[in-house]
Parts: structure tokens; sequence; C-alpha cells
């Protein structure tokens, strides 16, 4: 269905534990292809503007689609939304067709197609990724997306990232799918999140009097819990939330013997998070400004990929 290689299909199948039969039928069709590739299938074009409107991709976003077929995620990005950015395949007549596209399309002056492996290939510059890759590709290209910039935004079409719930999925109707006898497609999207676990401690003064504060977080991807020592109490976060470098949590906790509403907000930037911290109580109402640091991280960082990436396989697949 995509643009990637028979060695790495091949490999995909073994760890899905395919049939021998099927890998042997496979193998020698590798064999004895010229150029082995997966049938080039492109992303419908009622996907592709349902996949920029989730990311809301706009004229500050820089765009990679991995596996970019004929080029039309990266330059309706540009078109529609006057957004920068690049394609990369494996296939050379899809790079040659992209570039081709976007000059008809007058916007080579924003986008660029280029024939490269799609694991070697530079995320560092991009708020938005977009793919369309075979299930075992999404789960080896995973570590590679955690790592990008808290906020980055993921969209997938059909394929999710195994245990990495999605923040949206929703499905949309494809009349163009599977050669136009039309279909359902699946569109999945989630923000990188930031790295937020471990022991945070500050201070805060609440009715003129300094508190100390320690804040235990636990993280699997985006989903975050924990708990907030104060002054002895300790007491489970509520509604904690994680959304990119954005964070929020509260709790009640009792101060000078009346229980006090916390509810804190900060954006993380490494190994600190400033923002705003409301209490509000019988004897306490007000809105303080709110700086942390994080004292200690977990042996294992927890919410970013649980596990190391397996052998590299070549890449990528078609839009």
């Amino acid at each position: 269905m995509q643009s990637i290689s028979c060695q790495q299909v091949v490999s995909t199948l073994v760890r899905g534990a395919c049939s021998v039969a099927a890998l042997a039928v496979l193998s020698v069709t590798c064999a004895r292809a010229s150029e082995p590739r997966v049938p080039y299938v492109p992303t419908p074009q009622e996907v592709v503007d349902r996949m920029l409107e989730i990311a809301k991709v706009g004229p500050r976003d820089y765009l990679i689609d991995l596996g970019s077929g004929d080029g039309r995620i990266v330059i309706t990005a540009a078109r529609k939304y006057g957004a920068r950015g690049f394609g990369v395949d494996l296939n050379p007549v899809r790079i040659k067709e992209a570039n081709e596209n976007a000059q008809r399309a007058r916007v080579t002056d924003k986008v660029a197609f280029y024939q490269r492996d799609l694991f070697e290939t530079d995320l560092s510059e991009a708020t938005v990724i977009t793919i369309y890759l075979l299930p075992q590709v999404n789960l080896e290209l995973r570590p590679k997306l955690l790592a990008l910039k808290p906020g980055a935004r993921l969209v997938s079409h059909d394929f999710d990232m195994g245990d990495w719930q999605p923040d949206v999925h929703v499905t949309v109707d494809a009349k163009e799918k599977y050669g136009g006898s039309g279909g359902r497609s699946d569109v999945y999207f989630w923000v990188v999140p930031a790295r937020v676990a471990g022991v945070w401690q500050w201070e805060l003064s609440v009715s003129g009097k300094p508190l100390p504060y320690e804040l235990k977080l636990e993280q699997k991807y985006q989903a975050i819990s924990g708990s907030a020592s104060v002054g002895g109490q300790v007491i489970k976060l509520q509604n904690a939330r994680l959304q990119g470098d954005e964070i929020r949590f509260g709790f009640s906790a009792e101060v000078n013997g009346s229980p006090v509403k916390h509810e804190f907000t900060g954006k993380v930037a490494g190994e600190a998070i400033n923002g705003t911290a409301s209490v509000s109580g019988a004897r306490v109402r007000g809105q303080l400004e709110w700086s942390t640091r994080r004292t200690a991280r977990p042996a294992a960082a927890a919410g970013r990929e649980p596990g190391p990436r397996t052998a590299p396989m070549a890449s990528a697949a078609s839009h």
C-alpha cells in the first residue's frame, strides 16, 4: 500500500509472525522486481484536507511529510494555509512528480521533495509531521517522533501508534479511496508531550506565609498523574493534564487549619515550569506567579518511548 522497500515489508511481516508461505511469495517477488516497492496508494484529497484541519496548520508551520508520494499533503498545506515544508520518499518517480506538481501549484518557494530514507531525515524543524505508513513502521518511527520538540503535531492516515493513544481520532468518508470505489479512513492526531516525570519543588506564599510544596509526577506519553505534598500532607492530583509543553493540575490541601483549593497552570521548559497558581478558600483567594524546578528524574523516563527501537528499516511511505 505504501512506497516502501520490499525488505522493509519482509522485516515487518517477520516481526508480525506472518506465515512462512506468505513470506516466501513476497521474497520471490522482491527478488524478481527491479524496483521492489509496495504499490503506491495516494491519500484521498478529502482525507488530506481533514488531516491538515485537525492539525490546525497555518502560515507559521513547517510541515514534513514522511512518504510524500505525489506531494499532495505538503502542496495543499502551502497552497491553502501558507505553510512551508518538504516531503521525502524512496521512489524517484514520485519525487519527480511531486516537484512538478509543486511547480504547477506555484508553491516551490515554500516546498520541496527529496528522495530520502525517512529514518535518516532530520525532523527537528518540523512543527507538523504527516504520515501514511504501515503499522510496524509507525512503531519503528515512534521514538524519533517522541524526541521532537514538545508541542509538535503528528497526523497519521489509517494507522495508530500502538499504546500511544491519540489526542484525536476521527473517521472520514473518502470517495477516492480504493481506486475510486470509496471507503472510510481513520485520522489519528497527537501532540508531542514534554517530559515531566519526576519530583518538582517550590515555595508559595499563602496568607503571607511561605509554604514548601513538592510535586511527584508519573507519565506515560501525554497521560500524567501523581501527588502533591504540602505541610506533611500528601494529596492526589486532580484534573492533571499535559498537552505539548502546557501542563495543568489541581488539588485541595489544608493550610492554616482551613481547606484551600489549588489550581496550577504552566509551561514546561526543560527542568523548569513557569505559570500561575490560583488559590481559594474561606480565608484566602488570589492568583500568584508560580515557578518550579525539577529536583529528581525517574530512573527510567516514563512517558517517552517505553523501549529501545529495534533495528532500523529502510523507509518510506507514499501518500
